[in-house]
């Protein structure tokens, strides 16, 4: 076989691996097929460096439109009166904010990765790229969450000039209100990183943190958001200065083309959120609490008893016991469920390689028709493979068998409304 058939070969055999699979990673989701469509466009070979209207090379007045449009819907999604779609991924938002309001040598105050943070926000990620110095919140084992009143005292202590809330990891909505005053009082930004929840914003099954106090929100377009791989900035910035640098910190300073059928795809998914989003996101919410309650019923160390176990996509177990999370996370792997191992708050952070956690994801399965009585078999078949280790093979058939009737994308426009598109078009 040649190189090329090498390659489109296994593309076709991922197809059916996760076709045949439950993907439970939560980070990650599938597009509509209109959405997919438009990453085959002509879009994907076309440059369009600079805004709309102000670009720096000819033949950009569909793109235009195009970009325009997706401006417009994600200000209405969010209720936002800023918004730039042109960063690829949610780590270059990260990094764009950063960028803008930060100096090297500055102070960022954020989470521990083994708290839930993201690698963005710490010394050896973007964080550190831009060379800020790091300071971590503590952390509140009882709430899953930052603890306000030493979050204060470290805010008052170290005056950051951006305190970073959001996580990889991210059960419960994080207390903004009871925090904003004081970080207003040291003149710092309060960046969100909601990239993990997204979708579960737009669709009002979240904290609205712009509301809540925040002055940006950054994140990512393909998790609990269904839309192709890519990142986000929104906000309400009423002081233009502060707008440019957001916009300079962007383009020229992170991104030249911005991949314009991945704008495409993102203005479909807009359009999709402005119409079904609500109801997806509701299902989300629903699935994963469903599913944390049935893990926790038949025995598994769910974390967040007491407190509902999750208020997002998200559920976390602890599988210390049952060789931790490396172990478990490859044994499912070959069961046909898709999780990754993940640390737990109370992990050593310097030993991610074997951490005592999953962190598993119910958005794809949503989306593809999932609620909560399959959230009841699926966590079954968790127990059957890891609890009870049947045959890895015998719960792969189980799992093909589960996922027959649950191949088609929901929350989307359907193939009337699709070929209605193309029409006009």
């Amino acid at each position: 076989m040649d190189d090329a058939g090498f390659i489109r070969e296994m593309a076709i055999k991922n197809n059916e691996f996760f076709g045949e699979s439950l993907p439970m990673t939560a980070s990650e989701n599938v597009m509509s097929p209109l959405a997919k469509e438009m990453l085959i466009t002509d879009f994907g070979g076309r440059y369009a460096e600079g805004k709309p209207g102000y670009r720096y090379y000819q033949g950009c007045r569909y793109i235009d439109e195009v970009e325009k449009r997706c401006e417009d819907m994600g200000k209405k999604l969010f209720d936002c009166d800023y918004i730039n779609v042109q960063t690829i991924s949610g780590t270059i938002a990260n990094l764009a904010v950063f960028s803008a309001f930060a100096k090297p040598g500055d102070a960022i105050t954020t989470l521990d990765t083994s708290k839930g943070a993201h690698i963005s926000h710490q010394r050896f990620g973007a964080a550190g790229i831009r060379e800020l110095t790091v300071h971590h919140y503590p952390y509140d084992m009882e709430t899953l969450n930052v603890d306000i009143d030493g979050t204060k005292k470290l805010v008052e202590e170290v005056k950051p000039k951006i305190a970073l809330f959001g996580q990889s990891l991210f059960l419960f909505p994080i207390p903004l209100k009871e925090l904003k005053d004081t970080i207003a009082e040291v003149g710092a930004k309060i960046v969100y990183d909601g990239a993990q929840v997204m979708g579960l914003i737009a669709g009002g099954e979240f904290q609205d943190p712009l509301k809540d106090g925040a002055d940006l929100l950054t994140g990512s377009t393909h998790k609990t958001f269904p839309g192709p791989q890519g990142g986000i900035i929104l906000g309400n910035i009423e002081d233009e200065k502060e707008k440019k640098k957001v916009e300079n910190a962007v383009f020229p300073g992170l991104v030249s083309n911005h991949h314009l059928h991945r704008l495409a795809a993102l203005g479909i998914t807009l359009a999709e959120e402005l119409a079904f989003g609500r109801d997806y996101a509701r299902q989300i919410v629903k699935n994963a609490k469903a599913f944390a309650q049935s893990l926790h019923e038949l025995g598994f160390g769910v974390l967040g008893e007491g407190l509902g176990f999750t208020g997002s996509h998200q559920v976390a177990v602890d599988v210390k016991k049952y060789g931790g999370g490396n172990l478990v996370a490859e044994r499912l792997e070959r069961c046909g469920i898709i999780v990754n191992k993940n640390l737990l708050p109370y992990d050593d952070p310097k030993k991610p390689k074997n951490p005592s956690g999953i962190r598993i994801g119910v958005q794809e399965l949503a989306r593809t028709g999932m609620k909560e009585s399959e959230m009841r078999r699926v966590a079954e078949l968790l127990k059957e493979a890891v609890m009870d280790e049947k045959d890895e093979d015998a719960v792969k058939k189980e799992v093909i068998e589960l996922r027959r009737d649950f191949r088609r994308v929901r929350y989307c426009f359907n193939e009337e409304d699709a070929y209605s598109y193309k029409k006009l078009v």
